[in-house]
């Protein structure tokens, strides 16, 4: 027990959340509409370096408090701040999205707090993010498990989470839901920067791991 506390206390220490890595405090609802515009940018084919540079322009741009203030923005304004965080590549898809999602779910529901308290359960809070154009499962997975501790939702773990877990002999069916948002996040950035590139003597859990 006390190794695979040191173990999941050294994946968390190297690995934080995302929205950590932004400064976004996701007990606020200002914090979860932020954390909800980040994941749209991360959803995308496109590195985490890119999809983070991207949000701190917007961020910087402050438009990232509410849907008026990307719809107020406008297409062009938006090309040119996703150009300026390197989303260069799906600049113009994105700005498009950006508007279309926030006009729906400004007519819709309001506001993110809204859609969420509209929702019977998980499942539905998925099925009515996903009706926004340009969002899937991928999108909304990753919004959603980092709001684990903070929202009554329980998303379906990540893939490259699970395998991560395994190569670390780590069973995420022991741990809570508060607990289970950080290490999925952790096992996420680990297996993107370390697993998937094949960087095992560069990686902090080699010393953990099976694989190696």
């Amino acid at each position: 027990m006390d190794e695979d506390i040191t173990k999941i206390d050294r994946l968390l220490e190297q690995f934080p959340l995302y929205s950590d890595d932004l400064s976004i405090d996701l007990a606020t609802p200002s914090g979860r509409f932020r954390w909800f515009v980040a994941s749209i940018l991360f959803g995308a084919r496109i590195s985490e370096q890119i999809a983070a540079n991207t949000y701190r322009c917007l961020e910087a741009a402050g438009i990232v408090d509410a849907p008026d203030k990307i719809i107020g923005a406008g297409w062009d304004r938006l090309v040119e701040i996703l150009d300026a965080g390197g989303y260069v590549r799906y600049d113009f898809s994105t700005a498009t999205k950006l508007l279309e999602i926030m006009t729906a779910l400004q007519q819709n529901y309001g506001s993110l707090e809204n859609l969420y308290r509209q929702a019977s359960d998980g499942k539905d809070l998925e099925k009515r993010l996903q009706e926004f154009k340009g969002i899937g499962p991928t999108t909304v997975q990753i919004f959603l498990r980092e709001l684990r501790r903070v929202w009554q939702v329980q998303p379906k773990i990540a893939g490259i989470a699970r395998t991560a877990a395994t190569n670390l002999n780590i069973e995420l069916s022991q741990l809570g839901e508060g607990k289970l948002a950080r290490v999925e996040t952790a096992l996420v950035k680990l297996y993107l920067r370390h697993c998937k590139r094949k960087k095992c003597s560069q990686c902090p859990m080699s010393d953990y791991c099976t694989k190696v």
